[in-house]
């Protein structure tokens, strides 16, 4: 015997993963991992028993609910699960599975198109932070075919627009959760090194590739081959993460490392992110807004890096292994130590609709 759950595999920006209606899942937290475990075939390296596509980026699992919060129309609860082990955090957040969560209330009936294009207010269960997302419904349905690129994901697409509201301080206690832009730390098997600790969004410790004796533009490949810095890179997020108010992040997603250069192809800032122990293909929506706003404060690592752009709204080309991700910033000229705004543009699209089996032992019934 197996039971059925009614499921919507669909990519969201450069990840993939199963939406469920919330109201499909159990609502009690340890049987609903077990049945996220089991749709994504996880702990197995292939995920061979499921959904998952045997990467951090295909092991993405979104649920989605109308909310009860006034002025918000989505609730959206993401989990991220490995295919190697069997845990399913739901403190981060994904800014790209997220460019799915309207196309999904729209195709499954949640709510209805607002006209020729529809804007939803959603939050993000798992911190907290509040996004409008605008999304292209022409004659009441969802488009998903466009001229919009996203580096990372072949074809074009309709654009998606995602304008956050307060992302600062998403899972530390303030953008800056050590209080300074910039911290001289000392790790026994690294030694001294710069970092910048931040949250736009994503926490990250963000560093200077030419510290560790990288240029910060070689390929994932190598990089995901080259321990010696795979484990200086855990020791320095094991160390930043109870500095940022974390705790012990051993058996957490975060906080990401980010390795940054001068930009190498016309933007303004390169990076090569850890998810956290696998190089990023590309980067997350959250991690790039992140990077991005290190760009713009005065005093980060990234000062004498990157290339920032004139004027009170700055558009930073974040630069990654497969090309580049922009984000539309607004500094506060008030605080200059805060970022009032971020906005992005990401695309979406639907790749099946049915129904995922999970066998009747992990989750009995009728």
């Amino acid at each position: 015997m197996q039971r059925a759950i009614p499921c919507w595999l669909m990519r969201g920006g450069t990840s993939r993963g199963p939406f469920f209606h919330r109201a499909d899942l159990p609502t009690n937290t340890a049987t609903r991992d077990r049945v996220l475990l089991a749709v994504m075939g996880s702990p197995d390296p292939r995920q061979i028993d499921g959904l998952g596509g045997a990467h951090p980026l295909t092991s993405k699992v979104g649920v989605v609910g109308k909310s009860a919060v006034a002025g918000v129309d989505l609730d959206f609860l993401f989990a991220q699960l490995q295919p190697d082990r069997d845990t399913v955090d739901t403190t981060p957040n994904c800014g790209n599975m997220l460019a799915a969560v309207v196309p999904f209330a729209l195709e499954t009936g949640l709510f209805q198109a607002r006209g020729p294009t529809s804007t939803f207010r959603v939050r993000t269960v798992n911190t907290g932070i509040m996004c409008d997302i605008t999304v292209q419904t022409p004659g009441g349905r969802v488009r998903y075919e466009g001229a919009a690129r996203i580096d990372g994901v072949p074809g074009t697409a309709a654009p998606i627009s995602i304008a956050f509201l307060d992302t600062a301080g998403s899972l530390c206690s303030d953008l800056l959760p050590t209080g300074r832009a910039q911290d001289d730390v000392v790790v026994p098997s690294v030694g001294s090194i710069r970092v910048t600790c931040i949250d736009n969004g994503m926490p990250l410790v963000i560093l200077r590739a030419a510290d560790l004796g990288r240029t910060g533009h070689e390929s994932v490949s190598a990089l995901n081959a080259d321990a010696e810095l795979k484990a200086k890179l855990e020791a320095l997020r094991l160390y930043c993460g109870d500095r940022m108010g974390l705790g012990d992040v051993r058996s957490k997603s975060y906080p990401k490392m980010c390795l940054v250069a001068a930009p190498d192809h016309g933007g303004s800032i390169a990076t090569r992110c850890f998810i956290p122990h696998v190089c990023h293909d590309a980067i997350g929506v959250l991690a790039a807004v992140t990077v991005g706003t290190a760009c713009v404060l005065e005093g980060s690592v990234t000062q004498g890096l990157a290339v920032v752009p004139p004027g009170a709204i700055k558009t930073l080309s974040i630069e990654h292994p497969t090309g580049e991700f922009s984000v539309e910033l607004e500094p506060d000229p008030e605080a200059p130590q805060t970022v009032k705004r971020a906005a992005l543009v990401r695309t979406a699209r639907l790749i099946m609709r049915g129904e995922v089996m999970v066998p009747n032992d992990v989750w009995p019934g009728p």
